[in-house]
């Protein structure tokens, strides 16, 4: 399985946005210049876009982590900071996005443009936004917002109308090989294929579906035996099942025990699945045995139509009957429903703002120590050695009802109070 990857855990992160600048317009002759600092730009977004290239997350092995740049960080004379580029990450068609921490689907990368999973952060304003007429000379700033960052799982689920299953060393490598341009590995022992096939299947009159070669079904797959655990979902968008046995019991198996034993595994993996429409690809079939030929026959077609499955009898190797056997394929998908595409599970959780007086207020030893995400964002642009700065400040925490807070959570005048690094006594 070294040549396959498909379900990959990463952590991305948007950039974050820059930092406002502190700058004052200084010419010759001009003796009141006023505030000048640009804005900071904004950070990238992570992108993820589909790669028709590929069919496996092989890239994502040996790199987990994914970084969007931030923005650049605001200039003197208005000049705002660069908007970071952002970062692209290619995926095969058919990956579906989901949250780590709930495994909910957050977005089914199919057929679709491309997707935003992580928003970078905004810029912070540059000092002119906060000259007033009183305050001519602001020497504070904002900075700027965090990017977006979350963990995702990448599971990729291939794009296949058909899905051929069965035990393994059955043909189905065999059969996929003789009605498409797909080479999988073809040898006469189980496992040969160690990972899905996909292959485009021409029909009559230029019409084509894609079919996958699930690989590795024995009893217990469902419970991690074998190999069909780590591939059953790749049949879980498969409109069909083309269910391949060995008729001619050439390994010494009946072929109904085994279509009862590989049904029993679907079920086990998902009802939806093990109820999907199938296809019984009786193979082998030139080789059965003259004396039991008829018999063996009737015994399977009895079996498929309790089932109600039709049964088509074909040899993989020989060729005998693949075509109608396509031809029956599609047909059949005619009256099916559309391939599957998740619908997202995962609602962003737009945070709304917090308001400025959601504080805690907890106290350490003898002194209150005060925390709250607004406080944090507006001390973070705070010039505390700067008188109009700090003047700045303390109107802010007093139009906003922190102080009046404070007072609600227990903080008495004489007080001592921890602001994150700024402490003093408390006195209104």
């Amino acid at each position: 399985m070294a040549d396959f990857y498909d379900h990959v855990k990463i952590y991305i992160k948007a950039g974050d946005g820059g930092n406002g600048c502190i700058s004052f317009r200084r010419e010759k002759y001009v003796a009141y210049g006023g505030p000048d600092g640009g804005d900071g730009g904004h950070g990238g977004n992570v992108v993820f876009v589909i790669d028709e290239g590929t069919n496996t997350l092989l890239d994502f092995r040996n790199r987990k982590k994914f970084v969007a740049k931030n923005g650049g960080d605001g200039m003197p004379a208005k000049f705002h900071g660069a908007t970071a580029e952002d970062l692209i990450i290619p995926v095969p068609d058919g990956t579906v996005i989901r949250d780590a921490e709930t495994g909910k689907v957050i977005k089914d990368m199919s057929r679709c443009e491309p997707f935003i999973a992580a928003k970078g952060g905004r810029g912070g304003w540059g000092n002119r936004h906060f000259a007033t007429p009183t305050r001519r000379a602001p020497r504070f700033a904002k900075n700027g917002l965090d990017g977006e960052a979350k963990e995702i799982i990448l599971e990729l689920k291939m794009l296949a109308d058909v899905g051929f299953v069965g035990l393994p060393n059955v043909g189905k490598s065999t059969l996929l090989s003789m009605i498409s341009a797909a080479r999988p590995k073809i040898a006469n022992y189980h496992f040969t294929t160690l990972s899905p096939m996909l292959g485009v299947v021409s029909v009559d009159d230029g019409h084509a579906f894609v079919a996958a070669d699930i690989p590795g079904l024995i009893e217990g797959a469902s419970e991690g035996l074998g190999l069909g655990h780590d591939f059953l979902r790749h049949v879980d968008r498969c409109r069909l099942l083309v269910h391949v046995v060995d008729i001619s019991g050439s390994e010494g198996r009946d072929p109904i025990e085994d279509i009862k034993m590989i049904n029993e595994e679907l079920r086990k993996y998902s009802d939806d699945l093990a109820d999907r429409p199938q296809i019984i690809a009786a193979n082998k079939c030139d080789i059965l045995d003259p004396d039991t030929e008829e018999e063996t026959k009737a015994r399977l077609e009895a079996f498929a139509e309790e089932l109600g499955y039709e049964v088509v009898y074909i040899s993989a190797a020989s060729g005998v009957n693949v075509k109608p056997l396509c031809r029956k394929v599609y047909e059949m998908l005619q009256e099916l429903p559309p391939l599957t595409i998740y619908e997202p599970e995962y609602e962003e959780v737009i945070e709304e703002p917090k308001q400025p007086d959601e504080i805690t207020a907890t106290k350490e030893g003898d002194t209150w120590v005060v925390e709250g995400e607004w406080l944090k964002w507006l001390m973070s642009g705070i010039n505390f050695d700067d008188r109009e700065s700090f003047m700045y400040f303390e109107k802010m925490i007093r139009e906003k009802g922190i102080i009046q807070k404070m007072r609600e959570l227990g903080i008495a005048d004489g007080d001592t109070v921890a602001l994150y690094d700024l402490v003093f006594d408390f006195v209104d």
